[in-house]
């Protein structure tokens, strides 16, 4: 993530629990290197937790000067009731397994044995984009957590998904 934010000339700012990994990404990126209790009270355009789970909390989220969390890590708030303060910060958070999709993407063709090109693979990954606007635009629009809108929509393709198995184990 930081090599393409760095090639696309984003100014970053980085931190790690492994020295060796920051001083790498240092070198990679000209990055700057803060201290892991630094990093949630910086002022930038995005934070992207990419490591460790709920690194948005209560102690944590009244500290954040960003607009935008967008990150890697799993479970990224510590709890439902945190993703209602974001949107009292006016924070907007891309919820975690939403930008995530994209390994399970490629995982689930494998998984049933369907070869997909590079070409195939990222129109499956760009595909994420639309996902995000129709979250952002149903929390926005029922002033809901984009977590809480993303878990309903989740819930709803997993028993379309389910009946459809159903229907069709039946009518065999």
């Amino acid at each position: 993530l930081c090599e393409e934010l760095h090639a696309e000339g984003a100014k970053l700012f980085v931190t790690d629990i492994n020295d060796d990994a920051i001083i790498n990404i240092v070198e990679k990126t000209s990055a700057t290197a803060v201290s892991t209790n630094e990093i949630m009270g910086l002022e930038v355009d995005v934070l992207a937790p990419c490591a460790l789970g709920a690194g948005l909390n209560s102690k944590t989220i009244p500290n954040l000067r960003t607009t935008i969390i967008a990150g890697a890590a799993n479970n990224q708030l510590a709890q439902d009731k945190h993703g209602v303060e974001l949107i009292k910060r006016g924070i907007l958070y891309a919820p975690d397994y939403v930008i995530n999709a994209g390994g399970i993407m490629n995982i689930a063709n494998e998984i049933h044995g369907r070869a997909v090109s590079t070409a195939k693979g990222m129109k499956d990954v760009e595909s994420i984009y639309n996902v995000l606007l129709e979250i952002y635009h149903k929390a926005d629009t029922e002033g809901r957590p984009t977590g809480e809108i993303s878990d309903e929509i989740a819930r709803a393709k997993i028993k379309r998904i389910s009946q459809n198995r159903a229907q069709k184990t039946k009518a065999a």
